[in-house]
């Protein structure tokens, strides 16, 4: 069996890598020999889908920052506490830098006899592979089979950038929802902190940087350092198909979230852990690996992906909505659901595992 996956950003990567350890060929196709991977941005990942990467990918202990908890806040209530989530037995969800991610994947790929770089190019031939899997947004096959999209814009960017600061205990991750757009601080080391501000132009004061705004959110950090600030434009985005043929689109193809919760890796590595299996049952049953896999895929996938994607946009438009209305009245109800233990739980359980129905 042997299956081609085309991009080799961290999607790319982290699905060759569940594959090979099933003892499937893996060819991946490159644009670039070098991937210019960011040195401040960084990747939420799950308490459940951390154990799901030690053990069907690669053990990933050693490079992770784990959270026991996450403290809400809206500006609207003068930055009190909303909610708080917390597992103090264990933790909640850990952060990763995603060179480190990236380094720590090529180097067990390289050690594979399943696993081949090959150099982009339009003549892919489809005869010899079972399944070709796209992870690129960006090439012939993406323009020429995966075009029909459904997008939201938020007409915000996302403002990504690392603070350096004194030494504390780093373990919680804070979420405030400012009048300019939620604003996340998420620890990955005990002087280190990855910051990410969602934030649309036009709430820019005109001599207002994103750097005041760190700091005049900032209530925990003595910081030492701002380093350089990345930018990205954000939007949402679901694909209308999943497949043609023996060809899979997959990872951002797919789904596309706002960032304000950490669950787009999150999501994908979902993906992963369902397609995995429905390749080890057909392995298991004598089956071969053909377009009925991408089939199968989509049936059981597309409407979680959908439905969480959706879920994440309410929340956006709620505290949206709230922002504008210069209201505290949203967040007071918010705060009022987040002392129900119950409903915290089902939001907690959401946040690890996805949809599970």
């Amino acid at each position: 069996m042997r299956v081609c996956i085309i991009g080799s950003g961290l999607t790319g990567l982290a699905l060759a890598k569940a594959l090979v350890n099933q003892k499937i060929n893996v060819d991946i196709f490159f644009k670039s020999k070098t991937i210019n991977i960011s040195k401040t941005r960084t990747l939420g990942i799950s308490k459940s889908n951390v154990k799901f990467f030690n053990e069907n990918i690669i053990n990933i202990e050693k490079i992770v920052w784990k959270l026991n908890k996450i403290d809400i806040y809206t500006e609207n209530l003068k930055n009190e506490k909303i909610i708080q989530f917390e597992d103090n037995t264990e933790y909640l969800f850990s952060i990763v830098k995603n060179y480190k991610l990236y380094e720590s994947l090529i180097k067990n790929l390289k050690k594979s006899k399943f696993f081949k770089k090959i150099k982009l190019n339009r003549n892919i031939n489809h005869e010899n592979y079972n399944l070709i899997i796209n992870t690129d947004n960006y090439n012939f096959i993406t323009k020429k089979y995966f075009s029909k999209k459904i997008i939201k814009k938020y007409n915000s960017k996302a403002n990504i950038t690392v603070i350096k600061h004194d030494k504390i205990l780093n373990n919680v991750a804070t979420q405030i929802f400012t009048n300019k757009g939620p604003l996340a601080f998420l620890p990955v080391s005990n002087y280190e902190t990855s910051v990410v501000y969602s934030i649309k132009s036009q709430n820019m004061n005109k001599n207002e940087t994103i750097n005041d705004l760190i700091h005049q959110y900032n209530f925990k950090y003595k910081i030492k350092k701002i380093e350089k600030i990345e930018a990205f434009e954000l939007s949402s985005l679901n694909l209308r198909s999943y497949h043609y043929k023996n060809i899979l689109a997959f990872g951002d193809l797919l789904h596309r979230i706002h960032p304000l919760a950490g669950q787009g890796f999150n999501m994908t590595i979902r993906d992963i852990k369902y397609l995995i299996n429905i390749i080890n049952h057909r392995i298991n049953l004598g089956l071969p690996l053909d377009y009925s896999v991408n089939y199968e895929f989509e049936k059981k996938i597309k409407h979680k992906n959908f439905i969480f994607s959706n879920g994440i946009n309410i929340v956006h438009e709620y505290f949206n909505l709230e922002s504008k209305s210069k209201s505290s009245l949203l967040s007071k109800s918010v705060q009022a659901l987040g002392n129900n233990s119950s409903v915290k739980k089902m939001f907690a359980k959401i946040a690890d595992e996805g949809l599970i129905f």
